[in-house]
């Protein structure tokens, strides 16, 4: 479900910034339609609100600050890059989580893990540098999504105390959709009331223009909610690997679905970057399995 929800979103996020590039705005609209199907959600009863207070506000706040800028940054990567570029740097997620979990929390990260993630680098490296789409806009904010998402992904496993992780994601959702307001009407605002909107609307029509984003929103929300969800379930690390293994859908179907040419350098680059995350949850899975059978 998680991957088939995300591979409808890219593809249809990427259709609207072909025809509508202003992604600090797509981004509030993602999180807005989020934000009401919580509401709508919590009104039904499906699922109960979970009580909020400051102490729990506190342990959200840094998760849904990391995932605010982590979805600004993808997606003003996704408006610049091909699809496809853009998911072949966001693969090298478990470099930065690998570091994270050595530097920030002081866990050993074994060697071979190490070793395993220099194919991963080396691959995205290759990509890059024969991506026909390349800009450095592009690059630096997927960059810039890996360290916010590595972060949040840190701060969440803290945050997950006695609350669900559907009720943790709607809360996450509100206070991001409030840090992200700002900057969309700063940076984007001006444009879009003298002719973002109105070209918008003259090249799809305004139906189809307002069902894109509110079909975007809902398959961003439900695939995240869906991703949590796996999170909650899972190691954080395993979780990085179902989020490579879900780039290879998309950067597949994106291929296929807009014809993007991409170069043989980096169809390769791309290859070597996946087969290097391959193993490296291939090694991750199998001392996670030698602790548990010490630890049994």
């Amino acid at each position: 479900m998680w991957y088939f929800l995300n591979v409808i979103f890219n593809i249809l996020n990427k259709k609207i910034y072909n025809y509508f590039p202003y992604p600090y705005f797509v981004s509030v609209i993602h999180l807005l339609v989020g934000v009401v199907y919580c509401l709508v959600s919590w009104t039904v009863g499906l699922p109960k609100r979970a009580p909020i207070n400051s102490t729990l506000l506190k342990l959200l706040f840094p998760v849904a600050l990391c995932h605010a800028l982590g979805h600004v940054t993808s997606n003003v990567s996704f408006a610049t890059v091909a699809v496809s570029f853009a998911h072949t740097i966001k693969a090298l997620e478990p470099f930065f989580n690998a570091a994270a979990t050595q530097f920030v929390l002081g866990q050993q990260v074994p060697l071979p893990l190490w070793l395993s993630l220099a194919p991963v680098v080396l691959g995205v490296s290759m990509a890059s540098l024969t991506e026909l789409s390349f800009n450095w806009t592009g690059f630096i904010n997927a960059m810039i999504s890996n360290i916010s998402f590595t972060y949040r992904s840190i701060y969440s496993k803290k945050a997950m105390t006695d609350m669900d992780s559907t009720n943790v994601y709607a809360y996450i959702s509100i206070i991001a959709l409030i840090v992200c307001i700002p900057p969309a009407v700063i940076i984007e605002g001006p444009q879009l009331l003298q002719h973002g909107f109105n070209d918008a609307i003259a090249k799809v029509g305004l139906t189809k223009f307002v069902s894109d984003l509110f079909f975007v929103g809902l398959f961003y929300h439900l695939y995240n909610q869906v991703a949590t969800n796996t999170l909650e379930r899972v190691a954080p690390l395993t979780h990085a690997v179902g989020n490579v293994l879900k780039r290879v859908f998309v950067i597949g179907f994106s291929i296929i679905v807009f014809g993007n040419r991409i170069t043989t350098q980096t169809g390769i680059g791309t290859c070597i970057a996946i087969a290097g995350v391959a193993i490296y949850s291939y090694i991750k899975a199998k001392i996670e399995e030698e602790k548990r059978a010490k630890s049994a």
